[in-house]
């Protein structure tokens, strides 16, 4: 296998079989055994295609005489590797990226449209100057679509919630790759100490000054081989997931919900607050990941933590009363499209019947929480009707259930008019993930 013929699979399974482009592409490297330099530039090719997907298209609308719904799936992919390459990738040369799309067409059952997607390609070369230095035709909305790769259905959502300035400042956001945050397991070493451990190993850490017990990392390699990685010195979490954690703001000896927990992050993260002391039941729907969330606790030494599964949704039988409960719930993903590309590109219907199920997911863990204990939702997503809207809706329904204000961490604010209770986390304020938070508190028996 080559870089190139690896990224054309990876692809086909996230087009064709709707794959997870992490786990689709790290199978894919794992079966090609390639060299690092290789599964380098198939890495690129594979989330540089999903990332300017649409931008691509464009492009090729415009020198392709055969139009883009009536292509071949593989023979669109060939062709948007090889403008990528040329476009985005320096190293490469024009010709070669030409040249190894003809062949990749004629090693990959696609012989018959080498001609063809050389035709295009060289019809590219000709005109590029021409079509990269004109607008689009079509309103604004359509020039973003096509500048930044995001459906424009999504743009005018954004845009009617957030506003025009915050929505274009999402949308530059998806031009770059997300940095790496970790969360230091403070547990077993300190913020500076594990700093100095992870230098010695060749991997460069930064402290992130608004919230303690972050860091960013550079040059991570494989962090599965990292020493302090194994010792269990700190995961891997965004920066959104942790101010998460922090609203939730576990104490030490309380007991803790986490009803959507998978793959463990913010068990993980509370757990740590808790100086592991306490009891912290983490669930999920899947056995799978709840072996998942178990051997995350058990290599970061987190005793406190009970993994189990359970469907928060329908599940029936009684839980003890907590002192805070966590619905992270499963969301469209619309805050983490650097990390999951494909998701921009999802038909906007498969939406709709989210916020009924995140609804259900409040209204079957509320009766956990305690007299004068706190409930959070929070979410991956930036979709007030995942967000906000179930909010409202719950708090309507559940009056022994106030809202209570987040008390946000220095350095940090609302980039948008919202209640107190409510907190929306957008990419642009400290590089991280799009997400949502907010709190309730029960005041009632």
């Amino acid at each position: 296998m080559t870089a190139r013929s690896t990224a054309l699979q990876a692809l086909l399974q996230v087009e064709v079989n709707e794959g997870y482009s992490n786990l689709v592409l790290n199978k894919a490297l794992k079966n090609s055994k390639m060299e690092p330099r290789e599964n380098a530039l198939a890495s690129a090719l594979f989330y540089g295609v999903l990332e300017r997907k649409l931008t691509l298209d464009y492009i090729i609308s415009q020198i392709s005489k055969i139009e883009i719904a009536k292509m071949e799936i593989p023979v669109l992919l060939i062709l948007e590797m090889a403008v990528y390459q040329i476009l985005f990738l320096d190293k490469i040369p024009e010709s070669a990226a030409v040249n190894e799309a003809v062949i990749l067409a004629k090693t990959t059952g696609e012989e018959r449209a080498s001609g063809f997607i050389n035709g295009v390609l060289r019809n590219f070369l000709r005109k590029k100057g021409t079509i990269l230095n004109t607008q689009p035709k079509g309103d604004r909305i359509f020039s973003f679509s096509v500048r930044y790769s995001c459906p424009q259905w999504l743009i005018r959502m954004w845009e009617k919630s957030y506003g025009q300035k915050t929505t274009e400042d999402l949308l530059k956001t998806l031009e770059n790759r997300p940095p790496i945050f970790a969360r230091v397991n403070t547990t077993l070493i300190s913020r500076e100490e594990l700093c100095e451990n992870l230098e010695k190993e060749g991997i460069e850490a930064e402290i992130f000054p608004f919230l303690e017990g972050t860091i960013l990392l550079k040059n991570t390699g494989s962090l599965e081989a990292s020493p302090s990685f194994q010792k269990g010195l700190f995961h891997i979490q965004d920066l959104s997931s942790q101010l998460c954690c922090e609203m939730v703001d576990p104490k030490a000896g309380e007991r803790i919900l986490d009803v959507c927990a998978a793959p463990g992050g913010k068990s993980f993260t509370m757990a740590e607050k808790m100086q592991n002391q306490g009891t912290l039941e983490a669930y999920d729907l899947y056995k799978g990941r709840v072996r998942l969330i178990a051997s995350g606790a058990s290599r970061l030494h987190l005793s406190c933590i009970s993994a189990s599964v359970r469907d928060a949704e329908n599940s029936e039988g009684v839980l003890p009363l907590a002192d805070r409960v966590l619905c992270d719930a499963p969301c469209s993903g619309l805050g983490i499209l650097r990390r999951k590309p494909e998701i921009r590109y999802k038909n906007a219907k498969t939406l709709d019947s989210l916020p009924s199920l995140q609804y259900r997911i409040l209204c079957n863990n509320a009766g956990f929480v305690q007299y004068k204990g706190k409930m959070i939702y929070s979410t991956c997503t930036l979709n007030p009707k995942e967000n906000h809207a179930v909010v409202e809706r719950f708090l309507q329904s559940h009056p022994k259930f106030s809202p209570v204000s987040l008390n946000l961490p220095q350095g940090f604010s609302h980039l948008i008019n919202e209640p107190e209770n409510e907190w929306t986390i957008f990419p642009q304020m400290h590089n991280s993930d799009g997400f949502f938070i907010s709190a309730f508190i029960r005041q009632r028996e």
